[in-house]
């Protein structure tokens, strides 16, 4: 049955609680749903791959053999790493690739999805949970090299590995909030996925994945104020040497992520109606 949209002049930004009651009742409504979404579009995606989860260990192993020669052969100079350079680049790209997954993910899902939204109405936040769900996933198998390196490298590990998930979520999240704050442009405008592929290309080199973080000239602060830079390398810290490098700024990121992913939730939920009745028109 065609999905009827009423737009009334009283908008739910009047009524806060109303409106997170109704944020609350879907997101819990739409749990199976994104479950069954989780599951239909991970099995499509390594059923229809040669490959399969190979893809997932790939482009670590890759990007690493490159830098690692490039290094030896001082093509590069990257300085030194808390790591073997070959297990920091690896392990660096698998959290780089989540993070992207994870922005990427909501623009792709909310753009496939588009004939769903205009003929069937379901609670939106499925679609990107169910992405959400398959971020998580494909770090689980990201992960299976992760820990093969570990012992590869004889790579020691403290306590404070049980609190790298923590750090996490919160990159993960952060490429959420992103790239559901793009979704709605991206179900209207296909120049949104092909600007964030051409963007993270250029913010990986902004971002510290093969090179430690520097400390000087106009590039370093660039790499500071990256909002991936702290999450990612706290991530890393947690996991490898126990040491957070900065704390502060690690926290200041993660709350402002908080805020906006929820700032962004109620932006989505108001604006969806108005991008569903125009492609569907």
């Amino acid at each position: 049955m065609p999905q009827k949209i009423t737009h009334t002049p009283d908008s739910l930004l009047k009524h806060p609680i109303q409106l997170f009651k109704l944020m609350w009742r879907d997101l819990l409504a739409s749990r199976e749903l994104a479950w069954r979404l989780m599951v239909r579009d991970i099995s499509a995606q390594y059923r229809q791959s040669f490959l399969g989860i190979a893809w997932a260990f790939l482009p670590p192993i890759f990007m690493a053999a490159g830098f690692t020669l490039a290094n030896d052969a001082n093509v590069i100079s990257v300085g030194k790493t808390d790591l073997p350079y070959p297990a920091y680049v690896m392990f660096s790209t698998a959290l780089w690739q989540t993070f992207v997954d994870a922005l990427n993910g909501p623009v792709q899902a909310i753009t496939i999805a588009k004939p769903m939204l205009a003929r069937v109405n379901f609670p939106r936040e499925a679609i990107i949970l169910a992405k959400l769900g398959e971020v998580f996933f494909n770090f689980a198998i990201k992960l299976i090299l992760i820990v093969a390196l570990f012992i590869w490298f004889q790579i020691p590990v403290g306590w404070t590995v049980i609190l790298a998930p923590v750090a996490l979520v919160h990159l993960i999240l952060l490429g959420t909030f992103l790239g559901t704050l793009l979704s709605p442009l991206g179900v209207l405008y296909q120049d949104v996925q092909k600007t964030l592929t051409m963007i993270t290309g250029f913010w990986l080199f902004l971002t510290p994945v093969i090179y430690p973080v520097p400390n000087q000239g106009v590039f370093g602060i660039l790499v500071k104020f990256n909002p991936v830079t702290p999450l990612l390398v706290t991530t890393r810290e947690l996991a490898t040497t126990g040491i957070v490098s900065d704390a502060l700024s690690f926290w200041i990121v993660s709350i402002l992520t908080l805020m906006g992913l929820l700032l962004t939730w109620i932006a989505f939920r108001l604006a969806m109606p108005y991008v569903i009745e125009r492609v569907s028109s």
